[in-house]
């Protein structure tokens, strides 16, 4: 495959978790970096997620340990507030703007930004996106019942990949979990601040 230039990934952590379940398999991330850097230069790998900080916290833990050891730029949200109506806890939190906002700040740089989202909320960025002159990807699936990708979203994206297509390269059948001593390599992405620094990555 010839290479598309200059790439970073968007990952919403709960949307994609929610559609390889819904396809049932994981998501081999080592091998997802591995599939997207033969495509082109991968600038960054964003994994966005929000989180209860409890039990599921506790079980998302060593996920986001390993992605930020192994070449991920993990954001996460952990928010809680009490809703004096209801005199509860209750959770609020959204990475969509977060999402958005890094993505805006890095379209100058990129030629491509791939979405791992289904999510309709981000039809409006694809499109502010494109009018920056980047090409916007866009991986979820048409493959359940209902589809867990938004119609107006997979018709705004330049292009549409179905994550079940994609299964052969980035996926893993959920008993093949790894263990915790998986090895702490790290693709070679430019330093984090070099984005911020220049007006062009080279």
């Amino acid at each position: 495959m010839s290479s598309i230039g200059k790439i970073a990934l968007f990952i919403d952590g709960s949307n994609l978790y929610a559609t390889s379940k819904a396809l049932g398999f994981d998501i081999d991330y080592r091998r997802l970096l591995g599939e997207f850097q033969n495509r082109g230069t991968l600038l960054r790998a964003f994994y966005y997620t929000t989180v209860v900080e409890d039990q599921e916290y506790s079980s998302i833990r060593p996920l986001i340990d390993w992605l930020d050891y192994n070449g991920y730029t993990v954001v996460t949200k952990l928010k809680e507030f009490f809703d004096a109506t209801a005199g509860r806890r209750k959770l609020k939190g959204s990475i969509n703007v977060d999402l958005a906002v890094s993505a805006m700040e890095l379209a100058g740089h990129v030629d491509q930004i791939v979405l791992f989202s289904g999510d309709g909320d981000f039809r409006s960025l694809v499109e502010a996106l494109q009018r920056r002159g980047v090409r916007v990807t866009v991986v979820s699936t048409l493959s359940t019942q209902p589809p867990m990708i938004a119609d107006d979203l997979r018709r705004q994206a330049d292009v549409f990949i179905d994550l079940a297509e994609l299964k052969p390269q980035v996926g893993r059948d959920p008993a093949e979990r790894p263990g915790t001593r998986e090895m702490r390599q790290s693709p070679q992405f430019l330093p984090r601040g070099a984005i911020n620094r220049d007006d062009r990555v080279e």
